[in-house]
């Protein structure tokens, strides 16, 4: 639905040019949500902006839905933004408009009758949870209502494509969360692609299927959610568990990180592990997180014996991922 070819964007300060995105490279398949994770500076606003050309690369390819956004003229451009939504880490909304005018407002000027603006935006208010709010103005909504006007009005024209530039980062976590969910549910029901750029790990943890990881507008990885998180050498397996640095006092023993997925991370299989093979196991650390709806969990021990190299054998035959770190 969204692929970017070796895509890159510089500014000029006014002392030297700034290089915010370098020859960036990604697709977004339809129907996914795809987080893109960076600290401030890392390029990602920038990146979002790129899609929809309200920035324009200086030298790459952008293609949404089958159509290459990076070369179209200003009418064929206008028409493309049509089928892309965009909402907002500051909201957006004009202020001396109800919510039901601001959700009206982008259909109006695509000249939709106002018949049918009226029906859409009913039925808008009714998918986000706001029937009861269509004549207050953003003033008197809060911040998780104002969130909700203004993803309401970006699937106004009925986009297949949602961008999402840090709009949970001005909202309390438990608004985070219903709007989260709501997003989710969008995905599914409409079968909404989602690109979202977040710098908070807990958002890609809790709805990103796919997730990119920029840093100084470099893309230094991508991918599955869950085949970066099941190999501990990743930047987001080693964000989600920090990997425990500790001396090995004795030389002949082997420090390993080992990955659980799924209904893998309630079973024993590392109890089975000890039973059957002449192994010395101690627990460095470890955890189970929460990653949508599949439970991930990762523990960082130290083995030694004669049969280690069995032992984790045996343990990546029943589907985890082991890193020796020596």
């Amino acid at each position: 639905m969204i692929k970017l070819e070796k895509v890159s964007k510089s500014f000029n300060d006014g002392k030297a040019a700034v290089h915010a995105l370098h020859a960036v490279s990604l697709e977004v398949g339809a129907g996914q949500i795809y987080g893109v994770v960076g600290t401030s500076g890392a390029g990602k606003s920038t990146l979002i902006r790129c899609v929809n050309r309200l920035e324009v690369p200086e030298s790459g390819r952008i293609w949404v839905d089958g159509e290459e956004i990076t070369a179209l003229d200003p009418a064929a451009l206008r028409k493309a933004r049509q089928g892309m939504g965009m909402i907002f880490q500051q909201f957006n909304l004009l202020s001396q408009r109800t919510s039901a005018e601001n959700i009206a407002y982008p259909l109006e000027i695509a000249g939709v009758p106002k018949t049918e603006r009226d029906g859409r935006v009913k039925e808008l208010l009714n998918l986000v949870g706001l029937e009861n709010k269509a004549d207050a103005y953003p003033a008197q909504l809060s911040g998780g209502q104002k969130q909700r006007v203004g993803i309401a009005r970006a699937l106004a024209n009925h986009p297949k494509v949602l961008l999402s530039d840090e709009a949970t980062s001005a909202l309390d976590p438990t608004t985070t969360d219903s709007i989260l969910e709501l997003l989710v549910d969008l995905n599914q029901k409409l079968g909404l692609t989602i690109l979202l750029i977040t710098h908070q790990m807990e958002v890609v943890k809790k709805v990103c299927d796919h997730v990119a990881i920029l840093e100084n507008g470099y893309l230094l990885e991508s991918g599955a959610i869950f085949d970066l998180i099941a190999d501990p050498s990743s930047r987001l397996s080693k964000a989600f568990f920090p990997p425990i640095q500790e001396v090995l006092l004795d030389p002949s023993a082997i420090q390993a990180a080992i990955t659980f997925l799924g209904d893998a991370a309630d079973e024993p299989i590392l109890a089975s592990m000890m039973r059957k093979f002449d192994v010395d196991v101690n627990f460095l650390g470890g955890n189970i997180q929460q990653i949508g709806r599949r439970r991930v969990g990762q523990l960082q021990v130290e083995l030694k014996g004669d049969q280690v190299p069995e032992a984790l054998t045996y343990l990546q035959q029943r589907g985890l991922r082991v890193e020796v770190r020596k």
